[in-house]
């Protein structure tokens, strides 16, 4: 299976934006300018007005599909009834890229409303490699799958996160999404350097993401929450740069779900991030 590449080329310096509720009416009246739209897959999942103006778009812009329920992680196997309806999603809009989280959701039939860790053992790579294989099965395709954020590490783990994206890329034939964001707030959360974390296949890496995160305060311990409410900090800006520099460009999105600003603010946010890219890769030339 080979990714689909739509419009979405590795080595340009193209950032989109999450497509959101608040904003779609604006984005289908005013079409603004941006690399391309990323959506959720769990929000489209059945007929309605918001899939219909999604397919308006198509013409216009390239899209990403981002889900948060396939649920990879669950060593009970995949719900076959969601994936179906995301593979029907899939080929009825036909996006660029696919993706979803290195995490599980579910067990026993019920959905939890997060994306909950697991320990990073052979154990469980092997049932992670196996779902994802399945969904590129069910889609006939390739999919990517994002590093998530850490609040706690398992006793258990006897791999390092990065050595398992690496494994579970090279066993599975995913891609990663490379969340740069998600990368700060663990190496933040664990007393982890960012840059020791970039060790990984970069042929990989299908795609950046970049978000705003929070920082509060547990048992007087600053912790950071990855909660996409506000811009990107200037931290995360800078190693986005270096991860630029170290990997090369890739189709970057700008994810804002909480406290959501106004549209031309998100649009700016994607064009500092089309520049830092660009100024990164320079620097790697």
């Amino acid at each position: 299976m080979q990714p689909v590449a739509g419009q979405l080329i590795v080595g340009q310096p193209v950032a989109g934006i999450g497509l959101r509720a608040p904003h779609l009416a604006e984005i289908v009246r005013e079409r603004p300018a941006t690399g391309f739209l990323e959506i959720h897959a769990e929000n489209y999942l059945a007929g309605s007005p918001a899939l219909q103006a999604l397919e308006s778009l198509r013409s216009d812009y390239a899209l990403s599909i981002h889900a948060v329920g396939l649920s990879l992680g669950s060593v009970e196997g995949l719900d076959e009834a969601h994936l179906a309806r995301v593979a029907a999603l899939v080929k009825r809009v036909e996006p660029a890229l696919v993706s979803d989280h290195l995490s599980w959701s579910s067990v026993d039939g019920r959905y939890f409303n997060d994306l909950l860790p697991l320990p990073y053992t052979e154990e469980s790579l092997a049932v992670v490699v196996r779902n994802v294989q399945h969904v590129q099965e069910a889609l006939g395709r390739t999919i990517s799958v994002e590093n998530p954020s850490c609040y706690l590490a398992f006793a258990q783990s006897t791999i390092s996160e990065p050595e398992f994206l690496a494994e579970l890329s090279r066993r599975s034939g995913c891609g990663l999404l490379l969340d740069v964001n998600n990368i700060a707030v663990t190496a933040h959360n664990l007393g982890l350097v960012a840059n020791d974390w970039l060790d990984l296949p970069g042929e990989a890496i299908t795609q950046y993401h970049l978000a705003g995160h929070a920082a509060n305060d547990a048992d007087g311990e600053r912790i950071l929450i990855d909660d996409h409410g506000s811009r990107v900090s200037d931290g995360v800006w800078s190693l986005f740069a270096e991860v630029v520099e170290r990997f090369g460009r890739r189709p970057t999105l700008v994810e804002w779900d909480t406290d959501l600003p106004a549209l031309p603010v998100l649009l700016e946010e994607a064009a500092r991030a089309a520049s830092v890219g660009g100024r990164g890769a320079a620097r790697a030339a």
